[in-house]
């Protein structure tokens, strides 16, 4: 039976509810006619991150023949101005409503393909080129949906994607460490002595995070500078999402830097405040 858009867009809302609980509360912040379009980006990411990730007892081949398989569905059904696929109907329809560039998904599902081959990245600079991919491009595919006030926005919206990205980063090195992938920067593992491989929270281990913490913090400063170039209720989604997600910083750090013994997380009731106290803000 042939899925309706409406279904599409509810498995994508479903999909963000249950896997990206930050993301979903900040979007109900959003106009009702714009935050199923977000639900679908998610849904998107999603789908090809499980792929990577959920199909991990599959060869590599299958895998990485399974995700060009995605993009190729994709951007034929693209071509084709419409979709069949229960998720893809109602990522194609955003698309072609907000005029996506379809560059932005080949880039993210380019940087989904390094994840089958590579573990880990010398540089810093090394890290942002994957970065730019699966994360820096999320902030350029939410931009349409957003429709900020000044082109200007663009920088600071990637910033917000390496930010939340290496929020994921620094929260999830045991996960990682199990996938058999290190996230941080060879060369910072390097310079203070730090091995995540020990699971151990010593003194480098405690330097480490501080470093790639500030360099976090950082990058939210510089995503804050485009907030006021959104519609007030845009910025009022991405405030949320902002505020959100740097708290997850703050309980690494009230745990002294030990993202070994249990993953950092913001309760559901915080998140669920935080919304509704954006939502009053009319400012």
């Amino acid at each position: 039976m042939t899925v309706t858009l409406e279904a599409s867009y509810e498995r994508c809302r479903q999909l963000n509810k249950r896997y990206g609980t930050t993301y979903y509360w900040s979007t109900l912040l959003l106009p009702r006619v714009k935050r199923h379009h977000v639900w679908a980006l998610y849904a998107f990411c999603r789908h090809a991150d499980d792929i990577v990730d959920d199909l991990g007892g599959m060869p590599t081949d299958v895998r990485s023949k399974a995700l060009e398989d995605l993009g190729d569905r994709l951007f034929a059904d693209l071509d084709a101005g419409r979709s069949d696929d229960p998720v893809l109907k109602a990522v194609v329809h955003t698309m072609l409503a907000f005029g996506h560039d379809p560059g932005c998904f080949r880039r993210f599902l380019d940087s989904m393909a390094m994840d089958l081959s590579i573990t880990r990245y010398a540089t810093w600079e090394d890290l942002l080129g994957y970065m730019d991919g699966s994360a820096a491009v999320i902030g350029e595919m939410m931009l349409p949906i957003l429709e900020p006030l000044d082109p200007d926005a663009l920088g600071p919206a990637r910033d917000l994607g390496f930010a939340f990205q290496l929020t994921n980063f620094l929260r999830d090195v045991a996960e990682d460490l199990d996938r058999g992938r290190v996230y941080v920067p060879q060369e910072d593992l390097a310079r203070f002595g730090a091995d995540p491989s020990r699971r151990t929270v010593d003194e480098p281990w405690r330097a480490l995070m501080a470093f790639e913490i500030e360099r976090c913090r950082e990058l939210y400063r510089s995503a804050d500078t485009g907030i006021d170039l959104l519609p007030p209720a845009s910025a009022r989604c991405v405030r949320a999402a902002r505020a959100l997600y740097s708290e997850i910083l703050d309980g690494i750090e009230a745990r002294g830097s030990d993202v070994f013994s249990g993953r950092v997380s913001v309760p559901t009731w915080r998140k669920g405040t935080c919304a509704a106290r954006l939502a009053l803000d009319r400012r």
